[in-house]
């Protein structure tokens, strides 16, 4: 999981310098399209097949993600980089709520309060801290996470059939590809040239690798902990973010960015388990 977040703090870094040469629908088709060149290659060397009795599971799982993705994306290249990702990021507060829902427990008082302080992480977060002309973006943002966390469960589902991970990532890229690819074509599709190439392909694979490490990680590691370690991207991205661009948040929007980490592990650890 610390390989996936560092890895996607990477594919973030690159997805914002690509920003100046191509759409966020661009950048996400040549991050899927890549990516599944990767996946495929990976199919045929690990002798995976890519059939599966499972279609259903995998395509709600690659429409959210890819969803999820494209406003991941797109709120990377109009908000500072750790405000993005941690906006992406309430998907862990998000899940809670789904799996409370989908099964039927009780909110008892514990994780009602810490889902409460999390929300209330998230308003500082995204006032004073954005602009008005960000605001929007910030509500994607927040999409983003909620249509992650559905991922996210349909991930843990995916595991608990046995699927192995690198198919789950081929679904994933494969649909990936086709929306992003439709999406793209409704607007302007600039010139990929031998000196911009090099940066989609490593958007492709450290977004694909991250993908497989975060995959891996939750299909066969401790929910809890893996869970935890997965907010290390804010961290990297934080740090990248006041590297690459001197972005700077307000102490209102650290604050914000603190509740949505411990709120985040806390309800992941408090809120029931269900085992299949």
């Amino acid at each position: 999981m610390l390989v996936a977040g560092l890895l996607f703090a990477c594919m973030g870094v690159l997805i914002k310098l690509g920003s100046a040469q191509f759409s966020s629908n661009e950048i996400a088709f040549y991050r899927s399209f890549f990516g599944l060149l990767i996946v495929i290659a990976m199919l045929f060397k690990l002798r995976v097949s890519h059939i599966t009795s499972h279609w259903r599971s995998h395509l709600w799982r690659s429409l959210s993600g890819s969803i999820a993705m494209m406003l991941f994306f797109y709120c990377i290249t109009t908000l500072p980089l750790a405000t993005a990702i941690t906006l992406n990021y309430t998907s862990s507060l998000f899940l809670t709520v789904l799996t409370l829902v989908v099964f039927k427990d009780r909110f008892h008082l514990p994780v009602t309060v810490t889902l409460g302080l999390g929300f209330c992480g998230v308003v500082l977060l995204l006032h004073p801290t954005l602009e008005r002309d960000q605001f929007v973006s910030g509500l994607m943002g927040l999409a983003s996470g909620f249509l992650g966390a559905v991922a996210l469960l349909n991930v843990r589902q995916l595991g608990q059939l046995g699927e192995p991970a690198v198919r789950v990532v081929f679904y994933l890229n494969l649909v990936a590809t086709l929306m992003c690819g439709i999406f793209m074509m409704q607007g302007e599709v600039h010139h990929l040239s031998i000196s911009n190439l090099p940066l989609l392909i490593g958007i492709g694979a450290s977004a694909t690798l991250a993908q497989l490490a975060l995959t891996r990680a939750y299909s066969t590691g401790h929910t809890q902990v893996v869970s935890a370690l997965s907010f290390s991207t804010i961290a990297f991205a934080s740090l990248f973010g006041l590297l690459f661009w001197n972005e700077t948040l307000p102490l209102s929007g650290w604050i914000g960015i603190a509740l949505i980490i411990s709120s985040g592990v806390l309800s992941l650890k408090l809120s029931p388990k269900h085992e299949e």
